[in-house]
């Protein structure tokens, strides 16, 4: 005699689809050329109150202008345990009139011709005197060190420390050594490190607002359609002053941060002086860049760039600033995105880093971006999405969905480009293997239409049945302002269902996906790329209903198996 099963049915009410470097080498003098062949240290023991030097940095085009500095004490563990920074007045018409700017990091300080650091904090956004804390030189040294350690393959990116990373100005107490200046104490609880500018070239106002705070928080100012990169040489050679730039995203869309050569030698430069994003080992593409203009303003004065010629490669992002490498070549994810379905199809090619923190989020810019850059737009359109990501020696990833718009505030476009930068985060987030992604493609069908459905009710046409019997599921959906449709779908009970309490559940694949993340990934646990590829690939698509099976029995997931 077979055994009786109850059936019950779940109804989800759910939207459809949707060498440290050599001391001995040399040291600047007076010109910022000269600095880069005749290099000489001085330690914070040797600075005082009261020392007068000169710091260099570009206020436009290519050359350093010269900057009046005078010591007003030391500030010691004001950047971390036994970070120390120098507290200095800068001089000079231009630094008086504009401050201290975004850009300005790493701006090199030569107390009589002995390079003390790199001008790298500032007080608050409206000082009425150009007021800058400097990192020694020393401590940015520590950065070779670590490159040195490092091993290649931890070159996209490791994880940031911000929690161990003391910021400046919360120390308990601050002392400033130099006598005379005791007052200056006062200012590290409103030192801050001097934003790096972002340019955003290629990019729409609404990208730019909606992505700016994610790139903020790290310290970067997001300076929209104001400069890019161009791969245009620059004959003047990176020399201490210059601009130099880090390139995120390259091609038909631009992202690129700016800051200031510290110290150079035949093989490495060191600029900034503080982190761009504290990510440590890194590869991103290093450029020399041109400063257009230097805009003055109390609330937030930056540099206009360009990025021109590349020269290498960044490699250390750390605390006390960024470590690059001429002559390297950077590892970049070719990306081809395709728009169809529009009055004029489009198609974008761009380059982005290979990082773990900053590709997810480089991708949903950029795709958001896109889509945005379409006349069709609106609350009447959705987006069915096919592409894949490949990972060199695994299989690719393959996406596939459909997304349509959502109630509420959220513009189509973002939801497809979180669900985008969310498969990179995943891929990214394993601690087993360093996943090298090789190159990306994209392609948006644009349907004119908000092709949506709600699940409003479900019901079965029997309550009772037993192991290997057919029944059918009604299912009610409305579709966006129309008229309601039913559907009956055939579900044949398994022949191994036990006797019980059998539940059905109606519903759209990513509730399907989430259902079955949140009952068999254990709190916790971690997969290894391969199995993490695996599970991106069994995911649902999201443009059609799916009727499931769900048995009481406690199940786990091993690597990407469901086990009993």
């Amino acid at each position: 005699m077979k055994k009786a099963v109850v059936v019950f049915v779940s109804a989800l009410f759910v939207f459809f689809l949707f060498s440290r470097f050599a001391s001995a080498q040399s040291t600047p003098a007076a010109s910022p050329k000269e600095a880069a062949s005749t290099a000489k240290f001085i330690p914070v023991s040797e600075i005082h109150a009261g020392m007068k030097g000169v710091a260099y940095t570009v206020f436009e085009g290519t050359r350093p202008e010269a900057m009046d500095v005078e010591v007003l004490g030391i500030l010691r563990n004001t950047n971390g345990p036994r970070g120390d920074l120098i507290l200095v007045r800068l001089g000079g018409a231009k630094a008086e009139y504009a401050g201290v700017v975004a850009g300005m990091s790493g701006s090199p300080v030569y107390f009589s011709g002995r390079l003390a650091g790199a001008v790298s904090f500032r007080i608050g956004q409206f000082s009425k005197e150009a007021i800058a804390g400097v990192t020694p030189i020393e401590e940015m040294l520590e950065i070779n060190e670590m490159d040195r350690t490092v091993p290649a393959e931890a070159g996209t990116g490791g994880g940031r420390q911000d929690a161990a990373r003391p910021a400046a100005g919360q120390s308990v107490r601050n002392e400033v050594s130099a006598g005379g200046a005791a007052a200056a104490s006062g200012y590290a609880n409103y030192l801050q490190p001097i934003d790096t500018p972002l340019v955003f070239s290629g990019f729409s106002e609404e990208t730019i607002k909606r992505f700016a705070p994610k790139f903020a928080s790290a310290g970067i100012v997001p300076v929209m359609g104001i400069g890019g990169v161009s791969p245009e040489k620059q004959p003047e050679p990176l020399v201490p002053g210059s601009a130099v730039s880090a390139v995120l995203v390259r091609g038909d869309m631009d992202i690129a941060a700016t800051c200031t050569v510290t110290y150079v030698d035949p093989e490495r430069l060191l600029a900034c002086g503080h982190p761009i994003l504290q990510y440590g080992p890194v590869d991103i593409p290093m450029t020399k860049a041109q400063v257009l203009a230097t805009l003055p303003s109390p609330l937030n004065a930056f540099k206009i760039v360009n990025a021109t010629e590349e020269v290498g490669t960044f490699v250390q992002d750390r605390h006390t600033g960024i470590l690059g490498r001429f002559g390297r070549q950077p590892e970049m994810i070719p990306v081809t995105l395709s728009i169809h379905g529009g009055a004029h199809p489009k198609q974008y090619h761009f380059e982005v880093l290979n990082n773990a923190k900053l590709t997810p989020l480089a991708m949903s810019a950029t795709v958001f971006n896109a889509l945005q850059g379409m006349n069709e737009t609106g609350e009447s359109i959705t987006y069915r999405l096919q592409g894949q990501i490949n990972v060199s020696g695994y299989s690719p990833v393959s996406l596939q969905n459909m997304f349509a718009p959502l109630d509420g505030n959220i513009p189509t476009g973002m939801a497809v480009a979180l669900a985008v930068g969310e498969h990179f985060g995943r891929i990214f987030e394993n601690s087993f293997t360093t996943p090298k992604v090789t190159g990306v493609d994209l392609e948006f069908d644009l349907v004119n239409e908000r092709r949506s459905a709600r699940l409003e009710t479900t019901r079965t046409d029997v309550t009772e049945a037993r192991p290997g019997d057919e029944i059918v599921i009604e299912a009610v959906l409305r579709p966006y302002r129309g008229e309601p449709i039913v559907r009956q779908i055939p579900v044949k009970i398994p022949t191994s269902a036990p006797k019980g309490m059998l539940r059905i559940l109606v519903s759209d694949g990513e509730t399907l996906d989430r259902m079955g993340r949140a009952g068999n990934v254990p709190g916790g646990t971690k997969l290894d790329l391969a199995s993490t590829i695996a599970l991106l690939n069994k995911e649902h698509a999201n443009d059609r209903l799916y009727v499931s099976l769900l048995e009481n029995n406690p199940q786990a997931l091993v690597e990407d198996k469901v086990m009993p």
